[in-house]
């Protein structure tokens, strides 16, 4: 069975590679995130994941024990009226972020990079969520109990906020969580991956 490596610290991502039961081990370089500000926001995620990929790619050529191992890396942004929303560093910044959502419908963009021997293919997955009118007490209520200030938009579809405050959702589910897997597996199979 081909080993993957997951480039990704998220746990989030991890656990959907354990439901989607591919072998695979977690190994993460540093590599920066910052992007051309000219890019369109469509094409972020992907330009970021794939750094995450290169920088690994380039950690492990001097590990040979781990042979010639598929790299995933992914990169997941939430986009409002055509701007990215980052990851909250702080309290106030994610209470900020799910104001703006409050109400709102926004996109959930996960970019897919995968590197194979000599082989790379690259995707990205679009999800539309939609949540209802949020009231100051409900954001502040999550923010203190979930801190969610390693997520893109300021929160996690599948915490309490997910379960209360979205109203509707058009797309993959699992993409918003930070993964596409059912594309992702499409992909790896199209790669010649077994």
């Amino acid at each position: 069975m081909q080993q993957f490596i997951l480039a990704s610290q998220s746990p989030r991502r991890k656990t959907l590679l354990e439901w989607a039961e591919l072998p695979f081990q977690v190994i993460v370089s540093a590599s920066d995130e910052a992007y051309p500000e000219s890019m369109p926001i469509e094409e972020v995620p992907v330009y970021i994941a794939k750094n995450k990929a290169l920088a690994v790619k380039e950690m492990i050529k001097s590990q040979p024990a781990l042979g010639s191992p598929c790299i995933i890396a992914a990169d997941t942004v939430v986009v409002l009226h055509e701007t990215i929303i980052g990851k909250p560093t702080n309290r106030e910044e994610a209470i900020i972020s799910l104001q703006q959502l409050s109400g709102q419908i926004h996109k959930v963009i996960t970019g897919v990079a995968l590197l194979y021997q000599d082989k790379e293919s690259t995707f990205s997955e679009i999800t539309l969520v939609e949540f209802h009118e949020l009231t100051n007490a409900q954001i502040e209520f999550y923010v203190d109990k979930y801190q969610p200030y390693d997520k893109a938009g300021g929160y996690a579809i599948q915490e309490w906020i997910g379960v209360v405050g979205i109203k509707n959702i058009t797309g993959d589910f699992y993409n918003v969580m930070g993964l596409p897997v059912s594309k992702l597996m499409q992909k790896i199979k199209q790669l010649g991956i077994n």
